[in-house]
C-alpha cells in the first residue's frame, strides 16, 4: 500500500514509517496539518494514517475535509485522546478507525489492513454513481441522467477509475498505470485526447459539468453539488 502519515511527533513517525516499510509498504511522511490537507487533496494513497492534534490544523478537519469531497480513503485516526466521546467524535469526522497512543505496531498494522480490506469489500459493489452519473458494472451500462451513454471500451475503463477516485484529483501518471496498465512519457497526449472524449459524452448537454481539468494537477470527477 503507498499510505499517507500525518504525524507531527518524529520520534512516532519514524516508528511507524520504519515498521511500514519493512512490511513492504510505501510511506509519505506529512509532520504539518496544512500540508497534510494538500496532499490529501492530490489523493493517490491507499490508506492514510493521520494524528489528531497537528500543528496548523487539526486532524479531524482534514478527514473532515476529505469526505466532503467524496473521497473514501480509509482513514486511521491516531491520538492521545481515549475518551468514548473522543472515539466518536473522530469517528463521526469520518475516520474508519482510531487507535489511542501509545499503542503496539502490530496492532496498527492490523487495524491498517482491516480498514482496507472493508474498503475492498466495498469496491466488489455492482454500480457507480456521482450526481445523476450510474454506471453498472455487470451490464457496463453508463447514463447520465436516465439518458444511455456510448463509450468506447478505454473510456468506459477511464471513467470506471475515475468515478473509483470521485473527490481525488487523478494524475495522468496514476491514469497511464492503471486505464492503460503501462509506463509511457507522461508528457504524451493520449490522456488529455481520451479526457476530452469522455468529457464531451458525459457533460455535453447538461447543466452541471462533473469532470474538469486541474491546471498543473491532473483531471477531477465529483459531484459540484457536494463542492
Amino acid at each position: 500500500m503507498h499510505i499517507l502519515l500525518i504525524e507531527d511527533d518524529a520520534g512516532v513517525a519514524d516508528y511507524i514509517g520504519n515498521g511500514l516499510r519493512e512490511n513492504l509498504h510505501s510511506v509519505e511522511h506529512i509532520a504539518d496539518g496544512r500540508e497534510g490537507l494538500t496532499a490529501s487533496r492530490r489523493g493517490g494513497f491507499d490508506a492514510m494514517i493521520i494524528d489528531r492534534m497537528l500543528p496548523g490544523l487539526n486532524g479531524l478537519n482534514i478527514i473532515e475535509d476529505m469526505r466532503s469531497r467524496g473521497d473514501k480513503t480509509p482513514v486511521l485516526i491516531l491520538s492521545a485522546l481515549g475518551d468514548v466521546d473522543d472515539r466518536v467524535k473522530g469517528l463521526r469526522a469520518g475516520g474508519d478507525d482510531y487507535l489511542v497512543k501509545p499503542f503496539a505496531f502490530a496492532e496498527l498494522l492490523a487495524r491498517l489492513e482491516a480498514i482496507q480490506r472493508r474498503q475492498q469489500a466495498n469496491k466488489d459493489e455492482t454500480r457507480l454513481k456521482v450526481a445523476d452519473l450510474e454506471m453498472d458494472l455487470l451490464s457496463h451500462r453508463v447514463t447520465r441522467g436516465g439518458q444511455p451513454l456510448s463509450l468506447q471500451p478505454r473510456e468506459y475503463k477511464l471513467l470506471e477509475y475515475m468515478m473509483r477516485h470521485t473527490g481525488q484529483v487523478v494524475t495522468r501518471t496514476m491514469l497511464l498505470e492503471n486505464v492503460w496498465d503501462y509506463h509511457f512519457d507522461p508528457q504524451t497526449n493520449v490522456i488529455d485526447v481520451h479526457i476530452s472524449r469522455l468529457r464531451q459524452k458525459i457533460d455535453r448537454g447538461f447543466d452541471a459539468a462533473l469532470l474538469t481539468t486541474v491546471r498543473g494537477a491532473g483531471y477531477l470527477l465529483q459531484d459540484p453539488d457536494s463542492v
